[in-house]
């Protein structure tokens, strides 16, 4: 079942119209809007590290997580991957929580950027840009001060206690990452080929 996703929001007056036309408007409305560093022009990017970390997954992991009753921040869709914003240091503490939620070993497809990462910066119009071009699923919302309500650690991130708790999301996207693993195992066990992923079993 495919999943409908909605055009991204904006507040009257508050769009990348507002600043005009082209890329340079796309890095002013993130820059003043949202406080996000910026890098380039064509196409524009985010720095990661600085106001919040990316965890990445697959996109057909991550359509599967957002039917869940788990809270994300804002969510980005790229390609085939997809990107969950988490609170800056979350990239940091993703091996330690992967080994502490037991995931460690069975490796899934769940990846982080932190410091010194750069994603392409997604269109603030709705089916916007090329083909591949990045897209808000979940867009971030401005206004939100110091920022939007990003998952954390218990105790950490710009959002004290309302930001939505990391250790729940990254659990919940390692399941999800792992449930692809095993049904695209499954596909190739059926079609004669072997896997050389690790596969867990309960």
């Amino acid at each position: 079942m495919a999943l409908t996703v909605p055009p991204p929001r904006s507040s009257p007056g508050t769009g990348p119209d507002s600043f005009g036309p082209g890329p340079a408007a796309l890095a002013r409305w993130y820059e003043r809007k949202l406080g996000w560093a910026t890098e380039g022009r064509a196409p524009v990017r985010l720095l990661t590290g600085i106001r919040f970390d990316v965890l990445e997954l697959p996109a057909e992991a991550g359509r599967a997580l957002l039917r869940r009753p788990v809270r994300t921040g804002p969510v980005l869709l790229r390609g085939d991957r997809m990107g969950l914003l988490v609170a800056p240091g979350g990239a940091d503490e993703l091996p330690g929580l992967l080994d502490w939620l037991e995931w460690g070993p069975v490796a899934p497809d769940l990846t982080a950027l932190g410091a010194g990462g750069r994603i392409t910066a997604p269109s603030l119009r709705g089916g916007a840009g090329s083909p591949g071009a990045a897209v808000w699923l979940r867009p971030p919302e401005p206004g939100l001060a110091p920022g939007p309500a990003l998952p954390a650690l218990a105790g950490f991130g710009s959002s004290g206690g309302d930001a939505p708790d990391l250790v729940r999301l990254v659990d919940a996207a390692a399941t999800e990452c792992h449930r692809v693993l095993l049904s695209r195992a499954r596909a190739g066990l059926w079609n004669g080929s072997t896997s050389d992923q690790p596969l867990a079993f309960s």
